[in-house]
């Protein structure tokens, strides 16, 4: 609990009208409350806000005017008392109460002195001029002070709400990003979730990729095992069977336009079958009109409305027969576009279809061509070896009986021998050289394959044997 204040306001207005309050002064109280701040000044920190309350003057103007002076003066009084809030500025919550007592008092008319000028300066009995009123004590200046310091308090009352509009609209922008940056988060979060799915698909992805491939891997090494008559069966019966796929397929899409083409005659049946009853019932109902009106034409005015009626019908007729027609057309269009561009896109596949089994065919064709190439290669490198191996053993049994002839004999003699078997080295050597560059040419064999490598093995034990 504070101790009691008072503040007091001298306000001065010009009254130019028969109101005891001026229109300006009576807007002014009614629109602009008193604010009264509740300030804590801290010694260290500075000055810090605790709460404000509004008086409202327009309930002081409405309350009860009491007469100041006798009957006649023109001075009242208005008072009103009540308690109000003290509220904290953010959050709102209320910090303290306010009891006042506003009173507004009238105090009647300023009366205007008269001052008399005279041509000279009137000097005192003592010889001196009389002193001037001191300019703080009118009241013109009081009531531009009180003007002025009520112009400062608005000024600072501006300032308050303009800052409390900053402060909330400063808040109202923090809550706003906090809230994008829950979402931006949240965001976040859920493309995490969608990249740590969809890495753990490409993973799976990835996994089974490897297992394919061991597993063709394994197919090839199977089918490269299987003898060449059997994988030529194989061949043979795949190749049967995606004939015959193929056929299939050309049966089934024939006979799936052919179930169309049944589907749009009978359709076309039941339309005829319809429009013949439907004439057959017209013609009657023609016939029996035609009696009636044999019997109507003795009257000429049923005479002429069976003729107007007779247009009207022929009218129908025509419009219903126009109307059929376009429809029957716009139909048939329809059904040729179709057709058309399902022929199309049939033909269109057949050709891919065509092409892909044609480019597949000579895949596989070159691959049997470059197997059995293979095949017949690494034949006649065993037949070479094994004929190199005959003449090797027969070089070693023609050394034996070489060494175990050697003896006092000239060497004249021996020259013969020696020279066939240097021919026979020479023609095996170059025959070596010869197929080997004849399996690198292929371009199946490499340097680095096994019989190349044993063929260069050869070639340099000719030569070895050839300078001995």
């Amino acid at each position: 609990k504070f101790q009691q204040f008072f503040c007091y306001f001298l306000f001065a207005v010009t009254h130019n009208t028969g109101l005891l309050i001026p229109t300006h002064t009576w807007r002014c109280f009614s629109r602009v409350p008193l604010v009264v701040e509740l300030w804590d000044r801290g010694s260290s920190s500075r000055d810090q806000l605790l709460g404000s309350a509004s008086i409202q003057l327009h309930q002081l103007l409405s309350s009860e005017k009491t007469q100041l002076g006798p009957t006649g003066d023109p001075g009242w009084r208005q008072t009103h008392q009540d308690r109000i809030p003290v509220v904290h500025p953010q959050p709102s919550e209320r910090v303290a109460e306010l009891s006042y007592v506003a009173t507004l008092e009238d105090l009647g008319f300023i009366k205007a002195k008269e001052v008399l000028v005279s041509d000279s300066i009137q000097v005192g009995p003592d010889g001196s001029e009389p002193a001037p009123q001191a300019t703080r004590d009118t009241l013109e200046y009081r009531a531009a002070l009180e003007l002025e310091m009520w112009k400062e308090e608005q000024e600072d009352l501006f300032d308050d709400q303009l800052k409390q509009k900053e402060l909330r609209h400063m808040q109202a922008l923090a809550d706003e990003w906090r809230k994008r940056d829950r979402e931006r988060e949240a965001l976040v979060k859920k493309k995490e979730l969608e990249f740590n799915l969809l890495e753990e698909k490409l993973q799976k992805t990835l996994c089974d990729l490897e297992k394919r491939e061991k597993q063709l891997a394994e197919a090839e090494l199977q089918v490269r095992l299987i003898k060449p008559d059997q994988y030529k069966q194989s061949i043979i019966f795949r190749s049967s069977s995606r004939e015959s796929d193929h056929l299939v397929a050309l049966e089934k899409e024939k006979v799936r336009l052919m179930e169309e083409e049944r589907g749009r005659l009978l359709q076309q049946v039941e339309r005829r079958r319809f429009c013949r009853v439907h004439n057959g019932l017209v013609k009657l109902v023609n016939k029996e009109f035609q009696l009636f009106r044999e019997q109507q034409n003795l009257r000429p005015e049923f005479r002429l409305q069976a003729e107007v009626n007779l247009l009207a019908l022929e009218k129908v007729e025509l419009e219903r027969k126009l109307e059929s027609t376009t429809k029957s057309k716009l139909h048939y269009k329809q059904q040729w576009g179709r057709a058309l561009k399902e022929l199309a896109r049939f033909k269109q596949r057949e050709q891919e279809n065509a092409m892909a089994r044609l480019k597949k065919q000579q895949a596989e064709l070159e691959a049997m061509r470059l197997r059995y190439l293979a095949t017949e290669e690494k034949e006649v490198v065993r037949q070479d070896r094994q004929e190199l191996d005959d003449i090797r053993n027969e070089l070693n049994r023609l050394k034996k009986q070489e060494q175990e002839k050697l003896g006092p004999a000239p060497a004249e003699p021996d020259s013969a021998p020696s020279l066939n078997l240097n021919e026979s080295a020479e023609e095996h050597l170059s025959r070596l050289l010869e197929e080997r560059d004849t399996l690198l040419r292929t371009g199946v064999y490499t340097h680095d394959d096994r019989i190349i490598a044993e063929l260069s093995r050869q070639i340099q034990e000719a030569m070895r044997d050839r300078k001995l």
